[in-house]
C-alpha cells in the first residue's frame, strides 16, 4: 500500500510511479490519495499496467494498480 495523501503535486505522481518498478509478478500497488490521479492513468496505459479506482470516500481515491499481463496480481485485486 502506498499512500501519498496530503504530498504536494507532483510527488504523489512520482511516489507512484517508483513504487510500480518495484511490483513483483503477483503483486499489485494499492494506491491512497487526497484527489483522483488523473495524470497518473494514461502514463499507466502506456506502460503496460491495468487499474481499478473501487473506492472513494470521505477525500481518500483507492487506486488498484497491477500489471496487465500479470494474472495473479488481477485476481488479488479481484478477490
Amino acid at each position: 500500500m502506498l499512500d501519498v495523501r496530503g504530498l504536494e503535486q507532483p510527488e504523489p505522481l512520482l511516489c507512484a510511479l517508483a513504487a510500480l518498478d518495484d511490483l513483483a509478478v503477483g503483486e499489485y500497488l494499492h494506491l491512497l490519495s487526497h484527489r483522483d490521479p488523473v495524470l497518473l492513468y494514461p502514463l499507466l496505459t502506456q506502460q503496460g499496467f491495468a487499474f481499478e479506482r473501487p473506492v472513494v470516500r470521505a477525500g481518500t481515491v483507492e487506486v488498484l494498480i497491477w500489471r496487465v499481463d500479470d494474472a495473479v496480481a488481477e485476481r488479488a485485486v479481484h478477490s
